[in-house]
């Protein structure tokens, strides 16, 4: 009877399911594991021709697939880095290093004793590795090959700070000194690291330019002895001779001389101070100086602390640098040519009046008259500091604020006789000095290394120094007094949001004297607020040891060293496949490619359709305990009621038989 086999399939059907359930239940806990379903089909022993046939009985059934479900398990996180899940499609790809390969989801992965990651199974990860330059090299086996970090000179260091800019200038010591913190402005240290691995510090050093200008006296060889040199510049006989005809401490052009030798006074200074040729730094000459030599060359006041200028030429020598005031300075003479002591006068000084003075008054009453006013001369003229009167010379000196500058004859007070024998006649007024205010938002930038040497950071040779390139001393940091934003760089001006040029440091790595450090100090500004470092980084490290290996949802091993620094060493690959059902169950939760599946897609994660990577957490088995419980019931039953199939016929045939 074709019932009995009927029944038979339908027992080996029923013990399949049974097998393919009991293998998910057991397998609930296997990291990585895909769970399975039978799928069946019935059978007939022939086919039915022609429309609406029926009465074929059917002969059985067979098991037609065990078909793997895909589906993602459970992410559970670990607490080791090599411990791998992939959130989305794709498997691992392994190879067992005789050529066979495989794919897995379980991202179980250790290190071998020559640093590859390979799986419990000890197949090796398949990933791409990387050059030098971070680009990808062929897929191969993944592996730590770093071992530790080599050390890294400093080479870049971005610093950016704010000076506080009410701090006062004029409060500083007159002497610079990097040991004592009451002459220079700010101070700030930057860590830094030599060629091998050495740290050091940078000390960093903001000493504002005081109202000051300084000046050096040169002396001149003896009238028509010969030429000399000063900051490079040939200084001819005749030129000589043309800069002394003006009186004792005139600024050069002497208006006092004729336009011929005021024009050959003008070009010999133009000479000197030529932006390219000269000495930019020098503002004013001043001739015959009462400052012990023949000339006087007076410094722009954003120049505080300017070398010895290099005189050269047989009886030309120059004296120490000495400081003067870089305010205006107007002086009104008082006496019998200016006030006519014998009649009464009424003054007025910058727009305010003197009280009346009687006839008889001496010049000292009239001085002392004028300098009693000074609070409301002051209120009346913002731009002066002082109306003093000076007895010895018998002379009103006003002094106008530093920050003031240069005063034009138009924008200057007056003293003027508003009543008696004189009245309307203002006063003459002798400049003694002009005023320099470029100063302001000015700073001297030093730096040494480890608290002690001197560095280079870009200072120029001076003008007529033998040599090219640079020496070590400080480099003029400029900002705009106006807004507080960085302006200069060593004499490199900029406006707002242009590129700010780097200062570059040398001679700040001991272990290697060619190693060059650039210095980028943008955002750096000089507003009304405390005196901070804003952002500091350097880019050297010294010497690391491996401390872990994690990976990045992209892929990328990353190792991390006891220096803080981190490599890539390769990224991991990720295969897919056209048809991933028809991969092919090879054991230890791995599969295998067939003509059915296709061959592998391979990308990094996070690519196509590969899903991302999570390190420290693995992919639990998708099997459902409740759904297999279920279907464990469900074939038992199926196999006890085929067992009833051949049980009934076994009693049909015995009553078959006894008829």
């Amino acid at each position: 009877m074709a019932g009995f086999n009927t029944a038979v399939t339908g027992l080996k059907a029923a013990t399949t399911d049974l097998d393919v359930t009991g293998n998910n239940i057991a397998n609930a806990s296997t990291v990585g594991f895909k769970s399975s379903r039978t799928e069946f089909g019935d059978i007939y022993a022939t086919a039915v021709v022609g429309a609406g046939s029926s009465n074929v009985a059917g002969a059985g059934v067979t098991v037609t697939d065990i078909a793997q479900d895909f589906q993602a398990g459970t992410i559970e996180f670990t607490n080791n880095n090599l411990d791998l899940a992939i959130n989305g499609s794709g498997f691992f790809q392994l190879d067992d290093g005789q050529g066979g390969t495989t794919y897995t989801r379980a991202g179980s992965f250790e290190l071998d004793k020559n640093g590859f990651m390979v799986s419990k199974t000890g197949k090796f990860l398949q990933g791409y590795g990387l050059d030098s330059e971070g680009n990808r090299l062929p897929i191969g086996n993944l592996a730590v090959t770093q071992k530790e970090s080599p050390p890294k000179a400093t080479e870049d260091i971005d610093l950016s700070f704010n000076i506080d800019s009410r701090e006062d200038a004029k409060t500083l010591l007159a002497d610079y000194d990097k040991d004592e913190p009451g002459s220079f402005t700010y101070s700030t240290t930057v860590r830094t690291f030599d060629s091998l691995g050495n740290e050091h510090t940078i000390k960093f050093n903001m000493a504002e330019a005081r109202p000051q200008q300084a000046q050096q006296a040169v002396t001149l060889p003896a009238p028509g002895a010969n030429d000399i040199t000063i900051s490079g510049v040939t200084i001819t006989i005749a030129e000589q001779a043309a800069l002394l005809l003006g009186g004792a401490g005139v600024a050069v052009p002497d208006t006092s001389l004729t336009p011929a030798q005021q024009a050959a006074q003008q070009a010999v200074l133009d000479k000197l101070t030529d932006p390219v040729t000269g000495d930019p730094r020098i503002g004013e000459l001043i001739t015959d100086s009462p400052n012990a030599g023949d000339i006087t060359l007076r410094f722009k006041s954003e120049f505080p602390e300017p070398d010895l200028v290099q005189v050269s030429g047989a009886g030309a020598s120059v004296l120490e640098t000495t400081e003067i005031a870089a305010n205006e300075t107007y002086t009104f003479p008082i006496d019998a040519t200016e006030v006519p002591l014998a009649a009464p006068i009424v003054l007025e000084v910058g727009g305010v009046s003197i009280p009346a003075l009687g006839i008889g008054s001496t010049d000292d009453q009239i001085g002392q008259a004028i300098s009693s006013t000074e609070a409301k001369i002051l209120d009346a003229n913002p731009d002066v500091e002082s109306v003093i009167y000076d007895n010895v010379n018998k002379q009103i000196v006003v002094t106008y604020k530093a920050e003031a500058g240069d005063i034009t004859p138009g924008e200057a007070i007056t003293i003027t006789e508003t009543s008696g024998a004189a009245a309307g006649t203002p006063f003459t007024a002798a400049v003694v000095k002009d005023g320099d205010n470029s100063f302001q938002g000015v700073y001297r930038m030093y730096a040494y290394l480890n608290g002690s040497e001197q560095l280079d950071i870009g200072k120029a040779l001076d003008p007529g120094e033998a040599g090219t390139g640079s020496e070590p001393g400080p480099i003029l940091v400029k900002f705009n007094p106006s807004n507080g934003l960085l302006t200069g760089i060593n004499g490199n001006q900029f406006s707002a949001n242009a590129v700010v040029p780097a200062i570059t440091i040398t001679g700040a790595d001991p272990a290697d004297t060619t190693t060059v450090i650039n210095l980028d100090i943008a955002n750096t500004t000089q507003f009304a607020s405390a005196s901070i470092v804003k952002a500091s980084a350097q880019d050297g490290y010294t010497k690391g040891d491996l401390i872990g290996v994690t990976f990045s949802g992209t892929g990328e091993m990353v190792a991390s060293f006891s220096n803080g620094q981190n490599q890539d060493l390769g990224v991991v690959a990720i295969a897919t496949f056209e048809n991933q059902s028809g991969l092919s169950p090879s054991g230890d939760t791995e599969w295998s490619a067939t003509l059915t599946s296709g061959d592998a897609i391979v990308n990094p994660p996070g690519t196509g359709l590969n899903g991302t990577l999570q390190s420290a957490a693995l992919e639990q088995s998708n099997v459902d305990l409740s759904a297999e419980l279920v279907s464990l019931i469900e074939a038992q039953r199926n196999f006890q009621a085929n067992s009833k199939t051949l049980e009934t016929l076994n009693t049909v045939t015995q009553n078959i038989l006894q008829i």
